[in-house]
């Protein structure tokens, strides 16, 4: 009996690694052309700890562990409705105008969240935005919730870029008084 208990056991573990292996990665790209230099562009979302300078959603942005700009650093978002998310630094390029990180926890409706955040000059004066990310669903099983199901996963992760980079290019294009 303890054997066939314990087969029974190692069979159900093995089904439920098999359904989480089964949910598909999502992924959202957005991209946003700002009428600005590339090293403007660049200066004002370069840093880890500066989300909350010009996304609407962020209220606070603090490194709570490592340094800031270097990988290994970890940051916490405060939203603007109360909601945390902990985010890792996997790497950051200067050079190149690059980052990757990770969200390690959060209210975001995702998990195995990897994002890509890179500025690039498409002319003197005008700079493409690239934000992507690749993850998946935050409920793993064959019947996800509605709150965290393929549609809520994507849609709220194209909304963060997407707010995100249109607050960034007002912002950067507003003229001076």
């Amino acid at each position: 009996m303890k054997t066939m208990t314990t087969m029974m056991m190692a069979l159900a573990v093995l089904a439920s690694g098999y359904g989480m292996a089964a949910v598909p990665q999502l992924h959202v790209r957005k991209t946003i052309v700002i009428d600005a230099p590339a090293d403007k562009v660049w200066a004002a979302t370069k840093d880890f700890d500066h989300l909350n300078g010009w996304h609407p959603a962020v209220a606070k942005d603090a490194i709570v562990e490592g340094k800031n700009n270097v990988a290994g650093a970890v940051r916490e978002l405060t939203l603007q409705d109360g909601g945390t998310i902990k985010e890792k630094l996997l790497s950051f390029d200067a050079a190149h105008h690059r980052f990757k990180y990770s969200i390690l926890e959060g209210v975001l409706p995702v998990s195995s969240y990897v994002s890509w955040f890179a500025v690039k000059s498409v002319a003197p004066d005008k700079t493409l935005v690239s934000w992507s990310g690749s993850f998946k669903r935050k409920d793993l099983g064959a019947h996800p919730a509605d709150n965290a199901n393929y549609k809520t996963a994507t849609g709220a992760v194209s909304g963060v870029y997407q707010s995100g980079l249109e607050n960034l290019k007002k912002q950067l294009e507003a003229k001076s008084p």
